[in-house]
């Protein structure tokens, strides 16, 4: 009885999420590193959709300490269900940064926000349908458009700890989409 059990849980566990009609795969790969999907998510603004997301880790855990504090490359899965301009899209970036930070380490975040926000500026719109990745490869920030690295990588691994917050932190953007992606 209990081998059968277990037989009808393990599809279950290999299946990739689907948020709003997008599909999140289960795992994925930094570099030689493969990451776990560790929660998926809707983000909505009023009664719009904006985007769906996934953050993956290379240990699942329902503890955001333990997610944002895990060691090694991780990535923040954006998948964008409507159109949202480059400005917007920055300043919900700073608004999220500031929000879940003290505001010494946001002001020394800064220079490093604003080389991610030249980079989403450069890109222009965050188009629907667009998939845009924050991924921290074990040494910086790389932003990933389509599938392709766009923009100089970012250094310094409490800037990806400070973006992983935006989500994840004491303050996230969404309390039940924080919930999500930790498996809630």
């Amino acid at each position: 009885m209990r081998l059968l059990a277990f037989l009808l849980l393990v599809p279950l566990a290999a299946m990739a999420a689907e948020v709003a009609g997008v599909k999140l795969d289960d795992k994925t790969r930094i570099g030689s590193t493969e990451l776990v999907l560790n929660g998926a998510g809707l983000r909505k603004r009023a009664f719009f959709q904006v985007y769906a997301m996934g953050v993956y880790v290379q240990q699942r855990s329902g503890n955001a300490a333990t997610v944002v504090e895990q060691p090694g490359a991780k990535r923040v899965a954006i998948h964008m269900l409507r159109n949202v301009g480059a400005d917007a899209f920055n300043e919900a970036l700073a608004d999220g940064i500031r929000a879940n930070s003290s505001e010494a380490e946001a002001k020394m975040l800064e220079p490093r926000l604003k080389e991610l926000g030249a980079i989403i500026g450069g890109v222009g719109e965050a188009k629907k349908g667009m998939a845009i990745y924050l991924d921290w490869t074990g040494a910086e920030t790389q932003v990933v458009i389509q599938g392709k690295p766009v923009g100089k990588p970012i250094a310094g691994e409490d800037f990806y700890r400070a973006l992983l917050r935006i989500w994840v932190g004491d303050r996230p953007v969404q309390d039940d989409l924080k919930k999500a992606l930790l498996g809630g």
